[in-house]
């Protein structure tokens, strides 16, 4: 028989998507207000995997990742969605997004990533948000899987994803050190 255990905490991470990089600067400083401060900040980067976000957002398109030193129980993903889609709705204009907020965590297993859309391979967690399995650790390193997104899939992403690796399994030792 199985026993149910507390799972352990979630490295929390954002890709932020808009034709705008002062606007993600500005989404960056918000999440930081309310997730904490960030121990990584990517550069601003091309987003040209999809055209998905041109009729809404624009082109070029531009893409930052950013990552939080607050580890957080993968049961709050759905809160954290639920604030990110508050704030893409408050940065609206004319109806339309002008920035696109995907939250997710990454633990040693593996990376999820929350969306509000059902497909086969999302398991549903509560309030219309699924969780998205997107990147497995295999081999000693991110792997995709059939459906994972390009851009996740892309080797430099998946060579910063370790590298974040990394902090949180050091994280994950030092919480385990510290008297409770």
């Amino acid at each position: 028989m199985s026993r149910p255990r507390e799972p352990k905490p979630a490295k929390l991470f954002v890709s932020v998507i808009s034709a705008a990089p002062e606007r993600i600067a500005r989404v960056l400083v918000e999440l930081a207000e309310r997730y904490g401060p960030m121990d990584f900040v990517s550069a601003v980067l091309p987003f040209d995997y999809t055209d998905y976000y041109y009729p809404e957002m624009g082109t070029p398109l531009w893409r930052r990742f950013a990552s939080f030193v607050s580890l957080i129980s993968q049961g709050g993903l759905v809160r954290i969605k639920e604030e990110t889609n508050e704030l893409e709705g408050r940065m609206s204009e004319g109806g339309r997004r002008s920035v696109n907020i995907d939250p997710g965590y990454l633990l040693a297993e593996r990376l999820v990533l929350a969306t509000g859309k059902n497909c086969a391979h999302r398991i549903y967690l509560d309030h219309g948000i699924y969780a998205d399995l997107t990147l497995v650790f295999q081999q000693k390193t991110y792997r995709p899987l059939p459906w994972t997104y390009p851009d996740y899939g892309d080797e430099r992403v998946r060579r910063w994803l370790g590298v974040l690796r990394q902090k949180y399994l050091l994280q994950l030792r030092e919480a385990e050190r510290l008297p409770v």
